[in-house]
């Protein structure tokens, strides 16, 4: 199981957010963001910021560090590390499923990831096996795209999508991210897709359409 950092805004939360960071973070670096949204029209709210996996990433010099799958190379969409992806999809799964047990509805559940945590976030949400309320992705791309069509469960066919990238990233490319959107659309997907002018980062800007769309996807 994966080690979580859990925030609580009042009793019996009835949504969750699972908030995925990126390469190198862990699962405290997005808690002051989310600290910046107000859901309170949603009731109480459980974030859950779990920490990704101890592993060495190949494109850092084998450096062991928080990644959710390693990083092969300069073009990663060429050369995915399939097995890591697939390992923590699974892992991510399981906290869906433990909120699930917990009293939280499936549909009350919002997976959120940024960069490599946008990865799993999109993975995972797309293939679980029933209906979410909804999954965010910033500043990051659709691993394993080719699968994804096959691999996606008919539950969350329609899913509603968030993604939204900087167009300064030098990290993931902003064409990157807009070639993941365009893919999720041509399967089907209503995606609120959205740039600002910041590099690989979050801006408040962005926080604020999230928020929106979150409290139009749970209200």
């Amino acid at each position: 199981m994966l080690d979580t950092h859990v925030i609580e805004t009042g009793p019996a939360p009835g949504t969750t957010l699972i908030v995925l960071h990126g390469l190198g973070a862990d699962g405290h670096d997005f808690v002051p963001i989310c600290a910046e949204l107000d859901l309170s029209p949603l009731g109480a709210v459980r974030y859950v910021f779990p920490d990704a996996p101890q592993r060495p990433v190949t494109i850092n010099g084998g450096h062991v560090m928080r990644a959710w799958y390693d990083i092969l190379g300069p073009h990663p969409q060429r050369q995915e590390d399939e097995m890591g992806l697939r390992e923590s999809q699974r892992q991510i799964a399981a906290l869906i499923d433990d909120e699930r047990e917990r009293g939280v509805p499936a549909e009350r559940i919002v997976v959120m990831g940024f960069s490599q945590g946008c990865a799993m976030a999109l993975m995972t949400a797309l293939r679980y096996p029933e209906r979410l309320g909804g999954v965010v992705g910033l500043s990051g791309y659709l691993p394993l795209a080719a699968a994804t069509a096959a691999e996606r469960s008919a539950a969350n066919a329609g899913l509603p999508v968030f993604m939204a990238h900087g167009t300064q990233d030098a990290v993931v490319v902003p064409t990157r991210g807009a070639a993941s959107r365009d893919a999720l659309r041509a399967l089907g997907h209503e995606v609120q897709w959205h740039d600002y002018p910041m590099p690989h980062s979050v801006c408040m800007e962005e926080i604020r359409d999230l928020n929106a769309w979150l409290l139009k996807q749970l209200g």
